[in-house]
């Protein structure tokens, strides 16, 4: 039999929990249980809408630790290491990525686990009957903003991707083993936010709810999405969608409880001891400071060797390396790089390395679990992207009135003040290109970047930006190699093979 470990085969497994096998009598295996017979309770479905959370978390999905497939890919980060584990995770910063990437092929298949069990959820929820018609109507809107963020992702990534919606069965699996057009996922996550717009969830979520969906979340995102698509995807509908884009990003920037960013200082918004009050918060992964299988390890990790800034485990190796690039972007009075990042002189470091995410608590110890969260929507991403889409709209006073607020709280000149540096406007010419650069700066590894630049730039404008840039300041990975096809991942080359027609391959692959 053809061994099929590939992503649409996925959806089958999901299935059932156990295989249940057939002899010449036809009888059933008592101890086979599908997942039709497993929601029994409201206790059952939540369980399952937590286990979708859960799947986020991987390093393979969108954790903390997912950097190499958007922090390293753009150009923050990435050491010169070509050896290590087959050269492969080299690969993402050098843009030579291969469709036969063993880490590309595990990114892919983490993100549609995630689409598989929302739909799980969505597919059997109806069979549990709740006390309270709200309660269920909140865990479909959480399942729909899980699976709308997922295909938010994979269409990014790869352009057009399979689009499934429910749970399938072993025969409908083949039925779904083709590429969705781009707009058509776009399509089908737009109805999913809204949705999720349309349902009882609160505006935030507090207390124990932390880290769940919140109405806040899917208008920040819902804005986004428009974003995106309007600057992204050919459409006579681009005016429409960059209307739609600012209606939702003012949405969410009005749900706001703090008057002024000024009012949140930077590195209170990463300081774990004030994770579970922060303002700017709108959507994060939640990890638990000291549980060996919940915390986090990003401070660790990104320590280098003889520092603790980050965390009380001793490192010894070159830890979260960032590249000269980006080190470049910052302006002398930024508070941010002193915050983010720091050099180390470790005779087997001296570079730069992350300080972004920090716990050095006791209660962290020196086995380096943290309780740093991982940000993926907050404040002032909604407000640059405000600046963004009412600059596209042709509203430049009030693009730059929301680029102050996230300037000023850096230490920074106005934008009208910037503008009269002969440093500055040499390097950002626009006010496009001073929004992109402050978005570098005040969102460095969250991994927003690479999805800035390509929702920044036309295809061939993206390979003229890096192909400008200074080799001198990526080191070993080589700017030659960028050209039209990375704007997209490859398919991996197992959901190639499924189908070479259907599941056609990305330009230049």
């Amino acid at each position: 039999m053809k061994n099929k470990l590939f992503i649409i085969s996925m959806f089958a497994a999901a299935v059932v929990f156990s295989s249940c096998n057939k002899d010449l009598l036809d009888q059933t295996n008592p101890n086979s249980a599908t997942i039709h017979d497993y929601y029994q309770s409201e206790s059952d479905v939540l369980l399952a809408v937590n286990g979708v959370y859960q799947s986020l978390r991987s390093g393979n999905c969108i954790g903390e630790n997912s950097g190499l497939f958007t922090e390293d890919r753009a150009g923050n980060t990435g050491g010169i290491d070509v050896q290590s584990n087959s050269g492969e995770p080299f690969q993402f910063g050098d843009f030579s990525i291969l469709p036969s990437n063993s880490y590309l092929k595990s990114h892919w298949t983490a993100l549609y686990q995630s689409v598989t069990r929302a739909n799980v959820v969505l597919s059997n929820i109806d069979n549990v009957t709740f006390a309270n018609a709200d309660t269920k109507a909140g865990y479909i809107a959480e399942a729909k903003f899980l699976r709308a963020l997922m295909y938010f992702h994979l269409v990014r990534k790869w352009g057009d991707v399979p689009l499934v919606t429910k749970q399938l069965t072993s025969t409908e699996v083949p039925l779904y083993t083709f590429r969705a057009k781009d707009t058509a996922v776009y399509a089908q996550i737009v109805a999913d936010l809204k949705d999720v717009l349309a349902s009882p969830l609160p505006n935030f979520q507090t207390g124990a709810n932390l880290g769940r969906v919140s109405k806040a979340a899917a208008n920040a995102l819902l804005g986004q999405v428009y974003l995106t698509r309007a600057v992204t995807i050919s459409s006579a509908n681009k005016n429409e969608d960059l209307a739609n884009a600012k209606t939702y990003l003012d949405a969410c920037y009005n749900m706001r409880s703090f008057n002024a960013l000024t009012d949140i200082p930077y590195a209170d918004v990463f300081d774990v001891s004030k994770k579970t009050n922060n303002p700017e918060a709108i959507f994060s992964l939640v990890y638990k400071q000291g549980d060996i299988n919940n915390s986090s390890s990003i401070a660790a990790n990104n320590q280098a060797a003889g520092e603790t800034i980050n965390s009380l485990k001793v490192m010894t190796g070159l830890g979260g390396s960032v590249r000269h690039d980006l080190v470049n972007e910052y302006e002398t009075s930024d508070i941010r790089k002193a915050f983010s990042i720091k050099y180390a002189n470790a005779t087997n470091v001296k570079d730069w390395f992350i300080t972004k995410y920090r716990d050095t608590t006791a209660a962290a110890s020196k086995l380096g679990y943290g309780g740093n969260d991982c940000p993926v929507i907050r404040y002032a991403d909604v407000i640059l992207m405000l600046a963004e889409v009412n600059m596209y709209l042709g509203d430049n006073a009030t693009a730059i009135s929301y680029l102050d607020m996230v300037r000023v709280r850096a230490g920074l000149p106005t934008y009208a003040v910037s503008v009269t540096d002969a440093d500055y406007i040499a390097k950002y010419p626009t006010l496009k290109l001073a929004i992109l650069h402050e978005r570098r700066v005040e969102l460095a590894f969250e991994q927003k970047y690479w999805f800035d630049v390509i929702r920044f730039f036309t295809t061939d404008e993206l390979v003229a930006y890096y192909h400008a840039k200074n080799q001198l300041d990526f080191g070993t990975p080589k700017l030659t190699n960028f050209n039209k096809k990375d704007r997209y991942f490859p398919i991996p080359l197992d959901e190639y093979k499924l189908d070479p027609v259907k599941m056609y391959q990305n330009q230049g692959y």
